[in-house]
């Protein structure tokens, strides 16, 4: 089922509208399958400091990991074997400590020492949480999760900072790296594919801190976008045609604003039969296509040699004869060499760049673009960025949380020093908030039609007038009369 055919389907659903008759011959809409619904678990049962069963778990822990040694990080012993091993020996030191335990009391021992030994200790649960987004750990008492776009405070605390060490250090081991005094800080992907970044004294102040992206194991859909109000269905429309036209999108936004997610939505419109090229700093798209190459960048070793960065990933990429190449963020001189790609015959080809407004997300390029060290004038950099890019999708994390679609930027071209920019769709604040404070608005066309939708016509691409806000015609080249 072609896009149009599925957001007409939604669109239907939201509204109380009566649809309109399908064309003769024209496929019936199937019935989208609901997404599960997330797993939340119970509140984390933290006890407080001066609880004696904290204090028991404390020694326990202790005893446990002297009684372990080595074994923890034997490379022979498999997942089950592990968590065997350290089962029984768990039984036996706290028949040692010969403390009466109830049953509850004795479970809930086990299943935070398994945690701490064999997974993330008090995050563990945070991590099996489907409604939590990012873990942020500010020091051993103070962890925050985001759910629902809201940071909130958990009760999961760490015994202490040598407790949230340990972790960190399992963390970093399982990628092959480390973490110490000489080299403080590490970007880290755990085996799910979260991003993970932690820093300890002396550059963390407060105590080792480390952060968590979670990685959705069911990524969104365009559907999914729609229902959450982060797109439209004819800004969708318009996107599809885009991706499919082989224009070069740019998606611009802060820090947590979906970047990633709308890039990867993106990237769902690309035909199959396509060699799609990603470069990526950690791993995070999840695209559906067979003919795929995920690269990803490499730091440097503890000698500082041997760094691999998305710059020579671009340059490389060039050479692998790409249909398609998706850079997961510029955010240094492989600007340039992006803008050269997209200018040389590698169109459709789509990124993320850190900006907080379209016309910001072009001064962002430009300073990129500088950052390469090739000393080009500022008018050269300018006409550049005006061929290579057609189109800004920009991403705003609003106040209640939600992430929107605020504008859909195309770029015209130059006139005198500057980059033309003429807006598709913009978001419509006027319509306020409800009473919970969510707000009510969404993304509108302005009337004006863009430039591109030429090339639509070339391509036998076609989209709907409505999408730009126009009364349907008879007939209009280039769009589903």
């Amino acid at each position: 089922m072609d896009l149009t055919s599925r957001l007409a389907n939604i669109s239907g659903r939201q509204t109380s509208a009566v649809p309109a008759a399908a064309p003769p011959g024209a496929a019936v809409p199937a019935t989208p399958v609901p997404r599960p619904a997330p797993r939340v678990l119970p509140p984390v049962p933290i006890a407080p400091p001066n609880d004696a069963l904290a204090r028991l778990k404390d020694r326990v822990a202790k005893a446990l990991f002297e009684r372990m040694g080595a074994r923890l990080n034997d490379p022979s012993l498999g997942e089950d074997q592990l968590r065997t091993l350290v089962l029984g020996e768990l039984d036996e030191v706290v028949e040692e400590e010969k403390v009466p335990l109830s049953a509850e009391e004795r479970a809930r021992l086990t299943a935070e020492l398994a945690d701490d030994v064999l997974g993330l200790g008090p995050l563990q649960r945070l991590l099996d949480d489907d409604t939590v987004s990012e873990v942020m750990v500010n020091g051993p008492d103070t962890v925050y999760v985001e759910q629902s776009g809201k940071l909130v405070r958990s009760a999961a605390r760490f015994t202490s900072e040598e407790h949230l060490r340990r972790v960190i250090d399992r963390i970093v081991s399982r990628v092959g790296r480390r973490i110490d005094e000489s080299s403080p800080l590490v970007d880290a992907r755990l085996a799910d594919g979260s991003r993970v970044n932690a820093i300890i004294p002396p550059l963390a102040f407060s105590g080792s801190t480390l952060t968590i992206r979670k990685f959705a194991k069911d990524p969104f859909g365009v559907e999914d976008l729609i229902g959450f109000g982060t797109l439209s269905p004819e800004m969708a429309e318009l996107l599809q045609g885009c991706v499919e036209a082989r224009l070069n999108v740019i998606v611009s936004g802060g820090t947590g604003t979906g970047k990633t997610t709308l890039l990867n939505v993106l990237s769902s419109f690309i035909p199959e039969g396509e060699r799609i090229v990603t470069i990526e700093d950690a791993v995070e798209l999840q695209l559906q296509q067979d003919h795929v190459v995920r690269l990803e960048s490499r730091p440097p070793n503890i000698e500082g040699r041997g760094a691999v960065t998305i710059r020579d990933l671009v340059r490389n990429s060039l050479r692998m004869r790409p249909d398609r190449i998706v850079v997961g963020e510029c955010r240094g001189g492989e600007s340039l060499d992006m803008l050269q790609a997209m200018n040389t015959g590698h169109d459709g080809s789509l990124s993320t760049v850190h900006a907080n407004s379209p016309r910001d997300a072009i001064a962002r390029l430009e300073t990129l673009v500088l950052m390469a060290g090739m000393d080009l004038p500022l008018r050269a950099i300018r006409e550049q960025i005006a061929s290579a890019v057609d189109l800004v999708v920009q991403l705003t994390r609003l106040r209640d949380g939600t992430r929107r679609v605020t504008h859909v930027t195309e770029v015209q071209g130059m006139e005198g020093e500057t980059v033309t920019l003429q807006d598709a769709f913009l978001f419509d604040y006027a319509a306020g908030v409800d009473a919970g404070g969510r707000f009510l608005g969404k993304p509108v066309p302005t009337g004006v039609r863009p430039r591109f939708v030429e090339r639509f016509a070339d391509l036998g691409i076609t989209v709907s007038p409505r999408v730009f806000g126009m009364p349907e015609p008879t007939r209009s080249r280039g769009w589903a009369g």
